[in-house]
């Protein structure tokens, strides 16, 4: 289960919407969420898709909620949007469904009521798209 390492990586997509981490807070994060050395590899993988893809996420992102652009959205809704919508189109290993799962749970967990909800609804319509 990866569950513990994507709520790290949460936690630092979240972090970087109001400060510029570095190295040393991401193997913090890793210490703190206690992450074996597969979840690190697979939270330094991720990180590496957002980074490269993270125009493209955007986009999905504005064209799926147009009521609620990227920039309008809540920093803990924008973060597991781009955890998931990475998994989803750039990691052939995770299953979009669990992806959409976990998502959720980190939305119900960090955000508002509502959010859980919000975020399903986006993944869904992505994984539609991606059939």
């Amino acid at each position: 289960m990866r569950s513990k390492a994507r709520e790290t990586l949460f936690k630092i997509l979240f972090s970087s919407q109001f400060v510029k981490p570095d190295a040393g807070f991401r193997r913090g994060m890793y210490r703190a969420g206690e992450l074996n050395e597969d979840d690190v590899k697979y939270c330094d993988r991720v990180l590496s898709v957002i980074d490269e893809h993270r125009s493209d996420i955007s986009a999905v992102i504005d064209g799926k909620s147009r009521a609620f652009p990227e920039v309008r959205l809540f920093p803990a809704d924008k973060s597991v949007l781009y955890i998931a919508i990475a998994e989803i189109l750039y990691c052939d290993d995770v299953p979009d469904k669990v992806a959409a799962n976990e998502a959720a749970g980190i939305a119900s967990r960090y955000s508002s009521e509502k959010s859980a909800s919000f975020v399903s609804g986006i993944l869904a319509s992505v994984i539609a798209d991606k059939r």
